[in-house]
């Protein structure tokens, strides 16, 4: 398991300048920043980074896309991250369904997604999790019928996030049986959340705050068309899906913002605490290179799904240490109120920390999947 050194070219640098010159014009100077992808949407600056080129940057032309670098695009990312910009309304969609699609799905779905996308026009949530399936995918029991023309789904999706938000979900669920192995028999069906028999329920946050969602679906039809790639090859899809979501910066910055707040606020007890605020620079930097070693990778073609679980393994744990340091440098309960921005995300943090470890695969899946590969 390699990962190369590498740092950033003249012209990347000078993207990186871009960016930040753009956030600091655009980003009201009084907002609530968001903690990485636990952001608010904002279809509105979604859009205005379309315009900019910096969505869909990795898609083809032909489809709408700027055919740039997966480095480039990391760039782009963790600045975003960085200042805790409203990206929820194109993340996954950008992140990680425009890759889907583009690998595996047909030249009508590329034409009529992609560009979309590439415009920040489209919301897409993920139905992977079920009531009695989280990391373990194989056993979802969502299940697609065969009818004349398409498939009848029927199933409940859980803790999808920004159901309520997306136009469209592309759900994993079984048509056909497992056989000997039992990932076999897995497909991926996009599905509108508009069409009849889908129902979306919130889960609120104990603070009252809506990301996740349960997804109810009954006897949804879906046309053969929004089929993704091939019929029973959905595990090899969804895994191919995973890199993308595992090895980016947001599995490692969606607690920095803390860090730079709480020195921006309160200077006296950060410089008390200079040497654990240290030690959290340190691992962060060593993340972010990992991370910037499979994004240069991936640009050669390189398969980097074993390096991608373990990114996101250190990164998450990263993300959950911060929050842990943080309380104890602060020395006193958050108030989510106007006291002071840092207490509002160090309240916010407190209580989403839990799911940095689950979500995009369970700790305990991505170290499995690590030591199988290192004990080769």
């Amino acid at each position: 398991m390699r990962f190369t050194p590498t740092t950033l070219t003249e012209a990347e640098q000078a993207l990186r300048d871009e960016v930040r010159d753009f956030m600091a014009k655009e980003l009201p100077k009084n907002r609530r920043p968001g903690l990485g992808m636990d952001t608010e949407a904002s279809p509105e600056f979604s859009r205005r980074l379309a315009a900019r080129g910096w969505l869909g940057m990795t898609i083809p032309r032909q489809y709408g896309g700027h055919e740039r670098s997966a480095v480039e695009r990391f760039v782009v990312i963790e600045e975003l991250l960085a200042a805790g910009a409203p990206v929820a309304a194109h993340w996954v969609a950008d992140r990680q369904i425009a890759p889907a699609i583009l690998a595996f799905g047909s030249e009508a779905q590329r034409r009529r997604f992609l560009p979309a996308i590439a415009r920040g026009d489209l919301c897409f949530s993920l139905g992977m999790s079920e009531p009695d399936a989280g990391s373990d995918l194989a056993a979802v029991k969502s299940r697609a019928v065969r009818t004349r023309g398409g498939w009848l789904l029927s199933g409940t999706k859980i803790w999808t996030s920004r159901a309520h938000e997306s136009h469209f979900m592309v759900v994993l669920c079984r048509t056909g049986e497992p056989g000997s192995d039992r990932h076999d028999g897995l497909s991926q069906l996009i599905v509108d959340l508009s069409w009849p028999g889908v129902t979306v329920r919130p889960i609120p946050f104990l603070d009252g705050s809506h990301h996740f969602n349960e997804v109810a679906l009954s006897e949804v039809e879906v046309p053969d068309d929004m089929v993704l790639g091939e019929t029973g090859a959905g595990w090899r899809q969804v895994t191919s899906e995973l890199t993308h979501e595992r090895s980016g910066p947001d599995r490692y910055m969606s607690a920095w913002k803390l860090i730079e707040t709480f020195i921006a606020e309160h200077p006296a007890e950060a410089e008390e605490a200079a040497v654990p605020i240290g030690i959290l620079v340190g691992r962060y930097w060593a993340i972010h290179q990992m991370s910037l070693a499979l994004a240069r990778a991936m640009d050669t073609g390189a398969s980097t799904s074993v390096q991608a679980a373990m990114v996101k393994d250190l990164g998450t744990v990263f993300e959950q240490e911060v929050v842990r340091v943080m309380q104890q440098v602060f020395g006193r309960d958050p108030f989510p109120g106007p006291a002071s921005s840092f207490e509002s995300l160090l309240a916010q943090a407190t209580l989403t920390a839990p799911a940095y470890t689950l979500r995009g695969g369970t700790t305990e899946i991505l170290r499995t999947i690590t030591a199988r590969a290192l004990a080769r």
